[in-house]
């Protein structure tokens, strides 16, 4: 017989993004490096959230680690895309990188939805 490969859904997939750490962090880098020169005040809030997002994770709070990174990666979504640009404005090295970060936040309010509504808290053994 051959080797049997287990073949994830696409929802199980989300679900894994979702519980993973990387994905805040990854989000917070591409914010940092959008906003920080020059220095926009309100969108530069969200970078520290999903570091702390990012470190729940590793600390065992996937679930609510999950659910802030949704939250958060919506609420930035909002944000960047009330700003309109040029079509030239859009293939440059900026308009990559806002492209790029509004997909990972699209991604990760699908992954980390779907891992807050259907994840387990870890029960504190008595």
């Amino acid at each position: 017989m051959a080797d049997k490969e287990t073949k994830q859904s696409a929802l199980q997939s989300l679900r894994n993004w979702g519980e993973n750490s990387v994905p805040p962090t990854l989000l917070a880098t591409l914010i940092t490096a959008q906003h920080a020169r020059p220095f926009q005040a309100l969108p530069m809030l969200f970078p520290p959230v999903l570091l702390f997002s990012s470190y729940l994770n590793l600390s065992g709070y996937q679930k609510d680690a999950a659910g802030i990174t949704a939250a958060w990666s919506g609420l930035y979504a909002l944000l960047a895309m009330r700003r309109k640009h040029q079509i030239r404005q859009k293939f440059g090295a900026r308009g990559i990188v806002r492209g790029a970060s509004l997909g990972l936040c699209v991604v990760n309010v699908a992954g980390c939805g779907l891992a807050y509504a259907f994840g387990r808290r870890e029960e504190a053994e008595e």
